[in-house]
């Protein structure tokens, strides 16, 4: 079946199961530099939905260091095994894992310093219901971070068809209850944008 399939619609597919090697990602993809831009910091509480094998979830479990708390979910049991294997092996034990749906995952109540897309809110079933749980769990000043692919053919990630553009995931997160704060060019195939409460 994967004979007449392009290089990125393989990716995408098989995403469930096998992953970028960081090496490749970081290339392209920086994720400290990514989370010191959105301003995470030591003693913040920080979820990411979505998390896979953890390239922006160790990361952030070094930044916020032993006072603070870095969660990851997601549906994929073998990624969140390598996750808690390697947050093992490099002496973290900030890390709290669930292997869980977006859509049906509420970890708290205003708790969250920044809650994480990273690359994911198109594979949502119901990114509408994400963003709604995400609200739940944002703390007042806290900031709700989406980083993800520009939708043009690049040489890796998920196919054209199922992106969001800048334009799309912004109306997604507004229409969901935030404030949009800033929408960055991440070159040279994402984009970052940073949203807060209405509230705020």
């Amino acid at each position: 079946m994967t004979d007449h399939m392009r290089p990125d619609e393989i990716l995408h597919t098989q995403r469930s199961s096998h992953y970028m090697p960081e090496d490749e990602r970081r290339k392209f993809q920086n994720p400290e530099a990514i989370l010191s831009r959105v301003g995470l910091k030591p003693g913040d509480i920080f979820i990411e939905m979505g998390c896979g094998e953890g390239f922006f979830t160790l990361p952030a479990a070094k930044i916020v260091k032993q006072n603070g708390v870095v969660y990851g979910i997601d549906t994929n049991l073998t990624a969140i095994n390598k996750l808690e294997n390697q947050a093992k092996q490099l002496g973290l034990s900030n890390i709290e894992t669930r292997v869980a749906e977006a859509e049906n995952t509420i970890l708290c109540t205003a708790c969250a310093d920044i809650i994480f897309f990273g690359i994911v809110l198109h594979d949502f079933k119901n990114p509408e219901q994400v963003l709604k749980n995400a609200i739940i769990m944002l703390k007042p000043g806290g900031i709700l971070v989406n980083f993800d692919w520009k939708k043009l053919h690049t040489p890796f990630g998920p196919p054209v068809k199922i992106r969001f553009s800048e334009e799309q995931a912004e109306s997604l997160i507004e229409k969901a209850g935030f404030k949009l704060k800033n929408t960055i060019d991440y070159p040279p195939y994402n984009y970052l944008i940073t949203a807060v409460l209405k509230t705020e």
